[in-house]
């Protein structure tokens, strides 16, 4: 076409030229916005990519069965797939693992054996008097048995667990093997500990001391602190005890056993009775007593009875050994001459609590026990003696004194006269 037919085209159809490019125009948009498109679908895709999470398993599936039968089925359906996803080695080393410490644990207790202590070597021990309120006394009788033994224990806090005391007996064959006796044992104490004392015997002994002159009132006393013995149960017993001839009971005495009660160091088992006690301490007296001194009172006229009262009299108001057979000697002079005592000794026991000093209205009080105003013996020993008072008593010394009084630091002074006697008692109290 010529030059001139496409100028003459262009003045016909202005808006042709206009359309092509109106349409090459919306071209380039549709592909700006296919590209546009395609790009945020993609960064669709990655953000969803970035904030997906694992798909949960079908057991965890929130879509249930209704009804309870069908739970109840899912419920088991959801553990056997998950107990499917266990690793069986994990089961394993988890039961292997338990096992070991059971097999450990029962190796100590088995071989953690308190008996090899060879019960030859055992000795009975003793207690000191001061510390036996800390300790539990158990008796084990003969032919208890293992669970007996154990109920005992924990019921008292010796063990925690009775079952655990049976088991650990019964694994280790002890059940034939554990003695019987009264022993002594602290709170919360570890089984082998307790094993160890009775696979050997190791049975306690409460050691009682009583010293010359102690009372019976003071014996009881001393029993209650060491809780050997109630001590109103013991005096009650003692006021009629009497299983020798000559400790017979007599007029205006309150309790036979007075003075018959000799002193020593003794040693009881923990549940031992008042009348056990009773009786070892009388048996000591008879036994000490001997022959020789039987006979020997018997020439001097003197009853074991008698004789005891006169060495309670002198256990009493003497302090140091070399007054004993003087101070003997005094009493036996003023009985011969009818004379009162005069012993302090016998106030003293008339009193609630002692004095250092009686006063002269404590000579006034009118009792059989008052030697100031009563010739003659108080009727029952005042006191347990000592063997050295006996034997004061059964040879005393060759004096002509008839007075004595004692200075402050207990040493006597001696006079044939009273006039020498208020004398001494001037310079010397």
């Amino acid at each position: 076409m010529s030059e001139e037919n496409l100028k003459d085209d262009e003045k016909k159809n202005p808006d042709k030229e206009s359309s092509d490019d109106e349409k090459q125009s919306d071209e380039e948009k549709s592909s700006d916005k296919k590209s546009d498109v395609e790009e945020s679908d993609d960064e669709k895709n990655f953000d969803d990519e970035k904030n997906s999470e694992p798909e949960e398993p079908e057991y965890f599936s929130p879509e249930r069965p209704v009804t309870l039968q069908g739970k109840i089925f899912a419920y088991f359906d959801d553990l056997k797939m998950m107990l499917s996803e266990i690793s069986l080695k994990y089961i394993i080393s988890v039961v292997g693992g338990v096992l070991f410490f059971v097999v450990l644990i029962g190796a100590v207790l088995i071989f953690a054996d308190p008996s090899e202590v060879p019960p030859e070597n055992k000795i009975p021990r003793q207690i000191a008097d001061e510390y036996m309120q800390d300790y539990i006394h158990i008796k084990i009788s003969e032919g208890m048995s293992v669970g007996e033994i154990a109920d005992k224990l924990s019921s008292k806090g010796v063990i925690a667990s009775g079952l655990k005391f049976r088991i650990l007996s019964k694994i280790r064959g002890y059940d034939d093997k554990l003695k019987s006796g009264t022993y002594v044992f602290t709170p919360n104490m570890t089984e082998n500990a307790v094993f160890e004392k009775l696979l050997n015997g190791e049975t306690y002994l409460i050691t009682l001391t009583v010293p010359e002159g102690f009372g019976v009132k003071e014996i009881a006393n001393r029993l209650e602190y060491l809780d050997l013995a109630n001590k109103e149960e013991f005096l009650k017993l003692a006021e009629n005890f009497a299983p020798y001839d000559y400790m017979k009971k007599r007029k205006d005495v309150v309790y036979s056993v007075e003075g018959f009660l000799f002193p020593a160091t003794y040693s009881f088992e923990a549940d031992a009775t008042a009348e056990d006690i009773l009786k070892a301490m009388t048996d000591e007296f008879d036994r000490r007593i001997t022959p020789e001194m039987r006979e020997r009172a018997k020439k001097e006229d003197l009853s074991i009875y008698d004789l005891t009262i006169l060495a309670s009299l002198v256990e009493r108001e003497v302090r140091f050994e070399e007054d004993r057979a003087k101070v003997a000697q005094v009493f036996f002079k003023r009985l011969k001459i009818n004379m009162p005592l005069q012993t302090d000794a016998t106030l003293q026991y008339l009193l609630d609590a002692p004095k250092e000093d009686v006063e002269i209205e404590d000579t006034k009080i009118e009792s059989p026990y008052n030697t100031y105003l009563n010739a003659g013996l108080p009727p029952c020993p005042i006191a347990s003696p000592g063997i050295e008072s006996f034997d004061a008593v059964l040879h005393p010394a060759d004096t002509d004194y008839l007075y004595f009084v004692a200075d402050r630091s207990g040493h006597n002074h001696y006079a044939k006269t009273y006039e020498e006697h208020m004398e001494l008692v001037n310079q010397y109290r």
